[in-house]
Order: structure tokens, then sequence, then C-alpha cells
């Protein structure tokens, strides 16, 4: 495959190309979407307010051959208005009740600020994410061949929050954090915006319809995660993501330090986020093998969620991303 320009490949880049015309100063969030894109899972990202969270998942959607929608979780949403619910008709003598289907229905799914919604409405949202499927009134509806989710939580407001369970936040491939962009990229942001607003005034007053290009097929992510299916991963490399995560579960093992950090190892979930996150990181970099380097750089965003942290770390304010840092310091790869 090295050496090798295939049409899948091709129509990825130019994918990500678009989203880095709509998207200036945040380069890993747009990875970070495409590898759960087309590792087929889901996405957790935490940021502050004004990154570009909504904006970079509008911009895959936009681009994509693909139905968006976008929940905003409050705290009086109902598990109904994320899944749906049966609905009484009536036509003449004839009376039924009938699916009609919530949000969640779509390819691609925006549940925005997910810890402000309660218990029981998390908890049907990841039961999609998991099963693929709901089930309402005894009926089971399945999800599109083509579903993602991206759950956004803010790191600041905790006021009226209801914080995601460890055992929940397992089922995030990924949970991805945003930070401020240098101001070289805030000043290219700045006339982005601007362009878009007079753009949009212009197309307004001639009533024109502005030319986009054809948004990119399914097709195109159905046929990459074939090829990432048939990425080469040695019996090294796959030992190599095994002890990593093994670590965690014992640390006391790999140092003093990890052992008075870590509590809560992380589960198997996490080995297979590193080969399916680490085989798509080796296919955007056009290899057909799995590197070291695949594993260290998705490591932090597998691993930081997973990870049960005790109080003495939390007190001396060591973060999950110190943590996975010293756990690929010392984790060698055999």
């Amino acid at each position: 495959m090295v050496g090798q320009v295939t049409d899948a490949r091709e129509q990825i880049k130019d994918l990500s190309t678009r989203m880095g015309h709509a998207i200036i100063g945040q380069r890993e969030v747009i990875d970070r979407l495409l590898i759960g894109l087309l590792a087929n899972g889901n996405l957790l990202v935490e940021g502050l307010p004004g990154l570009a969270k909504t904006r970079a998942i509008k911009a895959l959607a936009h681009n994509l051959e693909a139905k968006f929608s976008r929940i905003q979780f409050t705290p009086d949403l109902l598990p109904s208005d994320v899944t749906g619910t049966e609905v009484y008709h009536q036509s003449g003598d004839k009376a039924e009740f009938r699916f009609e289907p919530g949000p969640i229905f779509a390819n691609i799914v925006l549940a925005d600020e997910i810890n402000r919604a309660p218990a029981k409405v998390q908890a049907a949202l990841l039961e999609a994410m998991e099963e693929r499927q709901v089930t309402v009134a005894g009926n089971t509806h399945t999800m599109e061949p083509l579903f993602m989710v991206m759950a956004t939580q803010n790191p600041i407001e905790q006021e009226g929050t209801y914080p995601l369970p460890e055992a929940q936040m397992d089922r995030f491939l990924m949970h991805v954090l945003i930070t401020y962009p240098p101001v070289e990229d805030e000043v290219e942001v700045i006339r982005l915006v601007r362009g878009e607003e007079i753009a949009a005034m212009e197309v307004q007053q001639t009533k024109t319809v502005s030319e986009t290009p054809s948004a990119i097929p399914q097709d195109a992510v159905f046929a990459a995660r074939r090829e990432i299916g048939a990425i080469h991963a040695s019996e090294a490399i796959e030992r190599y993501m095994a002890d990593l995560v093994n670590a965690t579960r014992i640390p006391s093992k790999f140092g003093e330090d990890l052992a008075r950090w870590i509590e809560i190892g992380a589960s198997p979930r996490a080995s297979l986020a590193l080969d399916k996150c680490g085989r798509t990181h080796a296919w955007l970099a056009g290899r057909d093998y799995v590197d070291p380097e695949d594993v260290r750089a998705i490591a932090p965003d597998v691993l930081r969620h997973r990870l049960g942290l005790t109080f003495e770390a939390q007190g001396e304010g060591v973060t999950p991303n110190k943590v996975v840092s010293e756990l690929l310091k010392q984790v060698a790869l055999t």
C-alpha cells in the first residue's frame, strides 16, 4: 500500500483539507474526528466555550454525504427526546402507534454539553452508541451503517451538571481535549469569520446560491475502513498495546509515582481502541503497518478518560495526561 494512492485515501484527504479551510488552529481536532469516523467510534470532546467544537463536527457533516443532527442537552431533557417515541395516529376508522425517530437517528450526531442532562438521558444516548440500536415499546430500531456521536462537555461550569460515570466514559473511543489556538491562528479565525459573514450577506442580496463542491460520499468512508482493517500490526506492537493497558492495572511494577497516582486501571476496551486508532493513524500517514509512534500518538486520547486517579494524585494536581506520559516512558516495546 505504501507509495500507492487509493481513491479512498484521496477522498479522505480532500475531506480533511475542506475541514481545515473551515477550522483554523485546531488541526489535531480534525485529525481526531477523522480517526473517530474511520475507526467507527464515538468521541468525547472537552474544551472551553468558543473553541470550535460545534463548528468542527458541522464542518465534517457539511463536507460528507451525511445527515447531521444536534441535541442540546439540558436538565429537563427526556430519553424519548433523544431516541424518539411511539405516537398515536388515527385516520378514519384506523388507529395505530407509529414510531417517530428522535435526533439520534442521523449519521453524525452532536451531543452538546452531555453532562448537563440527567443519568437516564445519558444512558439512552450511550446505549445507542454502544449497541447501534434503540428499543422503544418493545421494538428495536437500528441505526444507519454510518453513525458517529461527538459529545461535548464544558470543563469549567459544574453548576447543575451530571458528570458521566467512569463506566460510561469508557464507551467513548477517545477523549479529546481542545485548547486555545496560538495568536497567529486566532488572527486567521477573525479573517475567516469576517469573510464568511460578508459572503453570506452578498448571497442574501443577490438571491443566488453559492456553488459548493459535491460532498464526499459515504462509500469513501466504508472503503477506507476496509483498507484500515488490512493494516498490519506486528506481534510486538500488539504486545506493546496490551502492556500499556496492563500497566494501568499493576502500576506498582512501573514506578512509585504511577502506583501513587492510579487507583483504577483501563478496561479491555482501551486495548481495542489503541488497536483501532493506531491502525487508522497509520493509514492516514500512508503506511500499511502500525509503528510504535502511531500508538504513542493516540495513547493520551484513548487512555485519559479510562484512568481512575487517586485522591493523592488529584491533590497534587496530577493530570491524566501526565500519567499517560509517565506510562509511555516506563513501558518498553519488547
